[in-house]
């Protein structure tokens, strides 16, 4: 997988902590010029994405509703330890049928149950 600091050639550790080795970074020099450098992927190159899922930053800046409700605006996805959480304000929504209604990434709108979380 391409990036731009690099091809990937090798991956090993978690999810929550990968460790990679990018090609053309041979020596601790080079690696070490490299921290605190963004990893990023061409959307093109990422694995495909199963029905239903998106990817974190596609939930940025969409409306939140409860019904016809203004709840506000997703300000960014929060990795919780069993879930992942929608921050609207001050509130968390986790990502589960449960509370979340809806997504419609291209109206960039979620509906969600307030209710379900306590919220009313």
């Amino acid at each position: 997988m391409r990036t731009g600091l690099g091809e990937i050639v090798r991956r090993a550790g978690t999810d929550q902590s990968p460790v990679v080795r990018l090609g053309g970074h041979e020596t601790r020099e080079a690696i070490e010029a490299l921290h605190g450098q963004p990893l990023l992927v061409d959307p093109a190159d990422a694995p495909p994405l199963e029905e239903g899922e998106h990817w974190a930053h596609e939930y940025v800046g969409c409306a939140v509703h409860d019904g016809v409700r203004e709840v506000g605006v997703v300000t960014r996805l929060v990795e919780l330890p069993s879930v992942e959480a929608l921050e609207v304000g001050d509130l968390l929504i986790p990502l589960v049928r449960d509370a979340v209604r809806s997504v419609d990434l291209e109206a960039r709108r979620i509906d969600v149950d307030l209710g379900f979380l306590g919220a009313n």
